[in-house]
């Protein structure tokens, strides 16, 4: 009885229903993508369901993927931030040039400062949203609209709009195959998967989440309930500050540059991974690990357009509807929920 509990429970999750439409869509490119004879082996193997595909759509998902539990706890806390991308840019393109100038250094040193200084520069950028959005009383839409400009601009003068290079320590870093063979390169899906973690921890299991939540289900009984609503607001616009510089410093190493024209439309796959994984855009509903499916959800919808060679400018047109769908489906929800409410 207790296990058929748990099943229902778990069939019941948000997360189901996610996890299901990835199945069916993994198995409609597995029967469609057809196969080629591995040249090494000699074996049959599937264009679609075979580790190096499997790992790389992973990757794909990845570097947006984080972003995306930074921004659902924005949303979740009924904000939203456009400026991820830029802030991914500028902190990318900075650690780059601070790198350039410390050519003699050693490569753990170079990998511990190339870390700390995205992150030191993605928190920065987060605390001046926050600290815009409480300061200024506007909505977060407009402060992070104009912070997306205002960023990507300086990333571009800083960088004279040039690719830099960054030191080959953290390429070998990014794409350490870790024993999984040639051209599998598993390290930014295991850091996907601990940042969605950690991202869910947070929200689940701390009191600071639970506050998140408060926030946005319910700003003013929140203040009356004590809830430091400016400190919640400065604090998740901070964590969606780390998880652009997390995702920046992995972007720049895996690809080995960076530069100002990083990340361009990252927003839209950001805010869509949170809205497609269940966020509620007025606030009070999300999850991490609903945000990181939402985004492997998207690149498998951009991997079903490639691997039945559609064309790829219809990419963002099936992208739009699944956002609209999303929605919809979100709302329609909440109105079954609510009248189920109001009968019992």
């Amino acid at each position: 009885m207790h296990n058929a509990g748990d099943l229902r429970r778990l069939l019941a999750s948000e997360q189901a229903g996610l996890v299901l439409v990835i199945v069916v869509l993994g198995t409609i490119l597995t029967a469609l993508a057809g196969s080629h004879v591995d040249r090494l082996t000699g074996s049959e193997v599937n264009n679609f369901l075979n580790s190096y595909t499997l790992i790389q759509t992973a990757t794909d998902a990845s570097f947006f993927a984080i972003m995306a539990v930074g921004a659902t706890i924005v949303i979740i806390s009924g904000g939203i931030d456009l400026s991820v991308g830029s802030v991914y840019a500028l902190a990318g393109v900075l650690t780059a040039m601070m790198l350039r100038s410390m050519s003699g250094a050693d490569a753990s040193a170079l990998v511990f400062v190339a870390l700390a200084a995205s992150i030191g520069i993605g928190i920065a950028c987060g605390a001046i949203n926050g600290a815009l959005v409480v300061g200024l009383r506007v909505h977060p839409f407009i402060i992070t609209l104009g912070t997306m400009w205002i960023v990507r601009g300086v990333a571009f003068v800083a960088s004279n709009a040039e690719s830099i290079l960054v030191p080959g320590a953290l390429t070998r870093v990014a794409k350490a195959s870790l024993g999984l063979g040639d051209a599998l390169y598993p390290v930014p899906m295991l850091v996907m998967l601990l940042v969605a973690a950690a991202g869910s921890v947070y929200l689940t299991r701390t009191v600071h989440g639970r506050h998140v939540f408060a926030v946005g289900g319910n700003a003013e009984a929140s203040r009356f309930s004590g809830v430091p609503i400016g400190r919640v607001t400065m604090r998740v616009y901070i964590i969606a500050g780390l998880t652009a510089g997390v995702a920046a410093f992995m972007g720049a190493s895996f690809y080995g540059s960076a530069s100002c024209a990083d990340a361009t439309g990252y927003e839209l796959y950001v805010i869509a991974s949170a809205v497609v994984g269940g966020a509620s855009l007025s606030g009070g509903k999300g999850s991490a690990v609903s945000a990181l499916l939402g985004a492997l959800l998207i690149v498998l919808i951009r991997q079903s357009i490639r691997t039945l060679h559609f064309d790829q400018n219809y990419e963002w047109i099936i992208i739009g509807c699944a956002i609209i769908i999303a929605v919809v489906l979100d709302q329609t929800s909440a109105r079954l929920t609510a009248r189920r409410w109001a009968r019992s």
